[in-house]
């Protein structure tokens, strides 16, 4: 079992991997994730257990 990465959307860190190997090297997660923040919608401070 992975680590969570990202307590926003439930993402750890063998989904981030095998994100990047199915998009050519590129990740649709980091793209998704840092749209959420510019819109002021992610909540990692509520989500994740250190409030960070």
């Amino acid at each position: 079992m992975s680590q969570k990465t990202c307590y926003c959307f439930n993402y750890t860190e063998d989904d981030i991997r095998e994100d990047v190997l199915n998009n050519n090297g590129k990740s649709l997660i980091l793209a998704e994730i840092i749209a959420a923040k510019q819109q002021s919608a992610c909540e990692c401070a509520v989500h994740h257990p250190e409030n960070r």
